[in-house]
């Protein structure tokens, strides 16, 4: 079944994730700078255990899916050099103190770990997914923001988050929707997370 039926079948959670008030105060310039800069730490901080995650999946992945997910880990690289970048730009320390949003998350890319191969792979495709509908549901952004929002909102980013359907498509199995569930709300607790910073 291809997973892109998750979409549908969990329309509420999905919009809670995909068109949060986060999203829609960074596309209306009214997100403090100071709370997206905390998310914006913590983010960088979950790209970090996402590499991870991914370089455990690509060693385990049947070989057609090993392409997309080499490319996307080397993209993940380029990321966090990325968030170097921003962090010293903007005065931000990227060692700052996790929270709780964040550590949940990374505890549920460790359980991921332990997820057959389909399901681990639909998973990231929902991170991805959420990420990438997100972000263009925010464009094109207040100018405070819209750098960021380009920067998400890229077509080969596009690109890879269909490549990961494709290779989740292929593999097959039953569809997980309880992981499916479990990252929209990592999500969407991530969302709030800066809200309650602002």
């Amino acid at each position: 079944m291809p997973v892109a039926e998750l979409l549908q079948r969990h329309a509420v959670p999905w919009r809670g994730a995909t068109a949060h008030p986060f999203l829609a105060a960074v596309r209306d310039g009214t997100l403090a700078e100071p709370a997206f800069d905390t998310w914006l730490v913590q983010d960088a901080r979950f790209v970090a255990d996402l590499l991870a995650f991914q370089a455990r999946l690509l060693a385990r992945a049947p070989r057609p899916a090993q392409a997309v997910l080499a490319g996307g880990a080397v993209a993940l690289v380029d990321e966090l050099a990325w968030f170097d970048r921003q962090a010293a730009s903007r005065g931000l320390d990227l060692s700052a103190a996790l929270l709780p949003a964040t550590v949940a998350y990374a505890g549920l890319l460790d359980r991921l770990d332990g997820a057959d191969v389909p399901t681990a792979l639909t998973a990231l495709w929902t991170i991805e997914r959420t990420y990438l509908d997100a972000w263009s549901a925010a464009r094109p952004g207040a100018p405070a923001y819209r750098e960021f929002v380009a920067h998400w909102t890229v077509p080969e980013f596009a690109g890879y988050v269909a490549g990961l359907e494709a290779a989740a498509d292929a593999v097959g199995g039953p569809l997980p929707d309880e992981v499916f569930l479990e990252v929209v709300a990592a999500e969407t607790a991530f969302w709030d997370m800066a809200v309650a910073a602002s």
